[in-house]
Formats: C-alpha cells, structure tokens, sequence
C-alpha cells in the first residue's frame, strides 16, 4: 500500500508539477521524471491497478559490485537495500579501499517527503584512547606508517550499524538477501582485478601480518594474480551470521571477539574491547547546505570536514566567472587553487568532531557552520583573493567577529597534524522509486591497518586524527579522545535546483583531495556545461596540503607555465579520484559517470514496481 500511495502521489503531482511549491515540486519531478505509467496486465485479474516503470542508477568502483546492486534493485529493492549490497561486495573484492570493518557517510533522498537526511557510520576511538595515542616517548609524533599498521589504529568500526539504521528506516528487504551475492562471490570466488594486485605489488608492508599474507599472497610472497580466483571463506561466514542474527550481531558474539582479538594482539595492540564495539552508535545528522550558482548543495556536517570545506570552496568561487573564463583555463585553475587554499586552512584549524569538542567546551556543530559559512565571513575571505597572484601565504580566518555566539571559541585552537592519506571508495544508487543513496565509505589508508578479522580489513581510521594533541600549548580540534570520531574528508553530495528538483548526486574518494575532486566535478558540469563522465575525466586539480597539484600530463604546456607565472610551483602527479555519480538530464533521464582512473562502471534500467495488496 506504501508504494501504491506513492506511485498516485506521484501522479498527482506530476500532472500540475510546474504550479507546485518548492517541497512538491521536489517529489513530482523525481516521480515524473523517472517513472512512467502502465495498465497492470489482464491476468492481473484487476482493472484498476497500476505499477510503475522506473529507471533506476547505479555506479560504483567495481562491476561486481554494481551488478550485486543492480540485482537488488530489479528485485524491487530501495536504494538502501541497494547500497547494502554495494558495501558487501566491495568489502570483497576492493578491500583496499573500504569494507564492513570501516566506516561510512550515506545521504538519502526520498522524493515523496522531499526529506534529505545525512546517516555518520564515522568510527570511534576506544574508550582507552589518549590525546597521545601517536606520540613517541621523545614527544615527538609515529611515523605515520608506523602508525597504520597494527591495533592503534584501528577505531569500531561503524559502517554496518550506520547502514543497519538507514535500512530499518528505508530498507525493505531481508538482510539476508541483501548479502547473499557478497557471499555467493566469498565462496565460489572473484577474480582478482588489476588494481588490486597493483596495490598488492605496493603496499608490501600487508605480507608481515600474517591473515593478510596468507589470504593476499602466494607461499613465495608473490601477490596474487589478475585473474586468480579470490575465495574468502572467513567472510562468507561473517555474512552468514549478520543475514541469519542481522546486523546487530556484528557489534556482539564471534564477530565482535574477533575484531577485539585482532585489534589486541597485533603489533601497536589497540586497546579495544567488546563493551567498545558493542557501545557503537549511528547518528542522523542535519544535512549541510549551500547555493551555487542557482543549485543548492547538499553534503556531511562534522565530523566530515568536506561538507562545510566544499561549500566554503563554492561561496567563494561564486564571485567569480568560471564559465567565461573557460576549463582548464589558467584563470579559472588559479581561482580554484586560492579558494581551496582558504577553505583548507580554516578546515585544518577548526573542523573536527564537533560533538567531543563541544563537550570540552569547544565549538558546537552550530558554531562552527554558522561561522565558517558566514557570508559576511565569507565575503571577507574573498577579499584576499588576488586574480593576478597567488598568495605568499595563507592562514586560516577568524569568523568570531561574524558570529552571535561562542567567538571566544575561534581564538582557542591549533592547526591539525594529520597524514589523511587517499584510498576510500564512492558509490551512488537511484532505485525504481526515485530514492537517492550518495555514499562515500572508507578503510582509511590502503588495505586499513592491514589487520584482518572475519575476512574483512580493518581499518586504520584513527590515524584520522591530528598526531599532535597540542601545539604550544594550544589543544587541537582534532586530537585523539576517548569516543571520538576522527575529522573526515569525505564529501558526498546530492543536488537541488532553485526550486528543489533533484540535479545530481556524486562524491569521490581520494583523502584530503575528496573536496577538491568534488569540486572540479561539480564546476565542470555546472559552469562549463559538461557530462558528468566528461566532468569526471577532466584533469584533477588540487590542492590539499599547502601545494597544488596537477594530474600528470593533464594541462598543456602553457597553461603550466602560466600558472607559475601567477606563482603557483605546480606538481603534477598521478591523482586517481574515484568520482561516481550522475547528473539529471532536462528529459529527467540519468547522465551518468564512473571514474574510470579506477575501476567503476555505472549502469541504469527500468524496473516495474508493482503496487502491494
């Protein structure tokens, strides 16, 4: 009865769309855009009653894992369900990338309440962490490699509980069936793909612990080899019990003592304990939200610094004529160097766990959105930048004189140490029914802390978090406590126009260089009017950590050597983003695109949903 109540709602307000308020139109254009409209067939024995056709969307960083999407989804599946197969899968056959021992930030849209809601699967620090969880008896900060492998790294991990909570609001089918072809791939086995065995080949600290040597290694040490046949028996067993317990059982019993098992008896012993991964929680979070030209963005709040970094990043671009001054161009490549410049540096200073922080009398999740997205701040910050040079220096802002509240707040904090490396994985899920799933889900570095539980990576997230506690004796947003969500890049994002018709949804992995990636992403559909694959294969432009960087062989010549005249010492490098996502056409169909630095594809399709008795 649900989806039949939807499916006349959608025509009701399909059919007088254009003279609809903001919340209406918002549900009428996903429902008539994507959807069309056929009688039930005779045998159906039931003249009056009616199914939709709709199109739905899928891409993300593996075909194996789109297709156990796409599976779900022609069963009738919401986004939700989709997105749990996507997860389960990828924790297979991408493990270096993210999997059930990691975390994640999911965005769902649902056209027929217009709500968008904002679900932190974020992991959390055991309740035995300290500010100097990464600090050398010298006092000086691990080496960060040091660091990642091993238990100290490793936070509880929260993707399955997050993905647990979206469901029970969202879902529809049994977890069981949601994680039967992870489990079916686990047994009979995947093929190992070229860039697993490149990172394989790379990450050649993985051979000294020993779950992982044995699983990823041959007896010579060699990696396993395109095209082997990959079986995880450990991991269908770890699927087996969530689809027969559900999702609760990975936070208590065998999985949980595994996870603690690991975790305390590896190199760096991390402390943890059942009571900490059973204490686990999901939270819902308010959306954060920004214009764009004529588009309202859509992102993460805190602890995600990506969310509020991008839209300061957009704010400020928003002075300025991207679209005249052409892509690629050395005007509009050193206009995105200097807003990132300044978004990054208030994103190092202020952005962190915004619930910890608070409650040692830090910045509220609140403050530091009102401040840092302050138009009068951010006008203000515009100020500085120069169209004819690059900055000798930036430094982050001070917003407290913008704000009503808390402006002592903003003079009490340090600069972040934090290594933030890339890896993290992006998938984005449109089901039959126009609910939107924009997910970014992550293990932190390659392969995570190396450590494996279950047959699943874990992660090493907590390296997340800056290594220095302090500076000069001014605390650290971003410092390890107990309970803490590390401070994150990830940016997932969906997208409204003026008058809230969904536009887009993408997001990327990539470590600090997420926001950057978005951006460029988002600029090239929107100023320079390109597909979203175009958009994607444009060249990476960054800059996350005090230098730009180009995508090697990406710019011409000239436009390299105009960018140094301005005053920007340019590297380039290779910059392997993993944007997936899709724009919407003016028909209402799909423009979709998958990154193909890795390995994604995307796919869409009509679906019948039929109407229940």
């Amino acid at each position: 009865m649900r989806r039949l109540a939807a499916f006349v709602l959608a025509l009701a307000l399909a059919a007088c769309a254009r003279e609809d308020s903001v919340a209406q139109g918002a549900a009428a254009s996903v429902s008539a855009a994507l959807s069309t409209t056929a009688p039930s067939p005779a045998a159906s024995g039931a003249a009056n009653r009616n199914w939709t056709k709709g199109r739905y969307f899928i891409s993300a960083a593996n075909p194996y894992a789109v297709e156990a999407g796409e599976e779900i989804l022609k069963r009738g599946g919401t986004a939700v369900d989709a997105a749990i197969a996507v997860q389960a899968v990828l924790g297979l056959v991408e493990p270096q990338s993210s999997g059930l021992g990691g975390g994640a930030f999911m965005l769902h849209y649902d056209p027929a309440s217009g709500a968008l809601e904002a679900y932190d699967g974020r992991e959390v620090a055991p309740m035995s962490a300290t500010p100097d969880r990464f600090m050398l008896a010298n006092g000086e900060p691990m080496n960060f490699m040091d660091a990642v492998a091993g238990g100290l790294s490793v936070g509880v991990p929260g993707v399955v509980r997050m993905l647990e909570y979206a469901h029970q609001e969202h879902g529809s089918m049994d977890w069981r069936d949601l994680l039967a072809p992870a489990r079916r791939l686990s047994t009979d086995g995947f093929k190992v793909s070229p860039r697993l065995n490149g990172l394989l080949q790379k990450v050649t600290r993985l051979k000294e612990l020993p779950t992982a040597a044995d699983y990823f290694y041959d007896k010579d040490g060699s990696p396993r080899p395109v095209g082997y046949v990959l079986k995880n028996p450990e991991y269908a067993e770890t699927l087996r019990i969530l689809g027969e317990e559900g999702p609760g059982a990975f936070y208590r019993g065998q999985i949980a003592r595994e996870i603690v098992e690991a975790v305390n008896g590896a190199p760096n012993p991390g402390g943890m304990t059942e009571l900490d991964i059973l204490s686990y929680t999901a939270v819902k979070r308010e959306p954060v939200c920004g214009p764009y030209r004529t588009l309202k963005v859509c992102s993460m709040p805190p602890p995600s610094s990506g969310g509020v970094t991008l839209l300061q990043m957009l704010s400020l671009l928003q002075n300025f004529d991207l679209k005249a001054a052409g892509p690629n161009s050395v005007e509009a490549i050193h206009l995105i160097f200097e807003t990132s410049r300044l978004a990054y540096a208030d994103r190092n200073q202020y952005l962190a766990d915004q619930d910890k922080a608070a409650a040692g009398g830090g910045l509220t999740v609140e403050e530091v959105i009102d401040g840092l997205l302050n138009t009068e701040y951010l006008k203000a910050r515009s100020g500085l930048i120069d169209r004819s040079a690059a900055a000798t220096s930036v430094s982050a802002g001070d917003p407290s004189p913008f704000v009503k509240s808390g402006a002592a707040k903003w003079k009490a904090l340090a600069p972040s140490l934090s290594p933030d490396p890339p890896s993290t994985s992006h998938f984005v899920v449109v089901d039959g029914e126009g609910r939107v799933v924009s997910m970014t889900t992550t293990v932190e570095f390659a392969f995570g802390s190396h450590l494996m539980a279950g047959g699943m990576i874990l992660n090493n997230q907590l390296t997340d978090f800056s290594f220095l506690p302090e500076r000069n004796g001014v605390p650290v947003a971003n410092a390890v406590a107990p309970g803490k969500r590390p401070r994150s890049s990830m940016t997932p994002l969906v997208v409204f126009d003026g008058e809230g018709r969904l536009r887009a949804a993408l997001g990327s992995p990539g470590g600090p260089a997420i926001i950057g990636y978005v951006a460029k992403t988002l600029i090239g559909v929107v100023d320079w009017g390109m597909s979203m694959q175009a958009a994607i294969d444009a060249p990476n432009i960054v800059y996350p950590r005090g230098a730009p960087i180009v995508e090697t062989n990406g710019l011409e010549a000239g436009v390299l050597e105009g960018l140094s005249r301005l005053g920007h010492q340019v590297t380039q490098r290779e910059l392997e983003s993993g944007v997936h996502g899709f724009s919407v056409r003016p028909d209402g169909s799909f423009d979709g695109g998958a990154d193909r630095r890795r390995e994604g594809v995307w796919r869409t399709g009509v679906v019948e949903v039929r109407p229940e008795d």
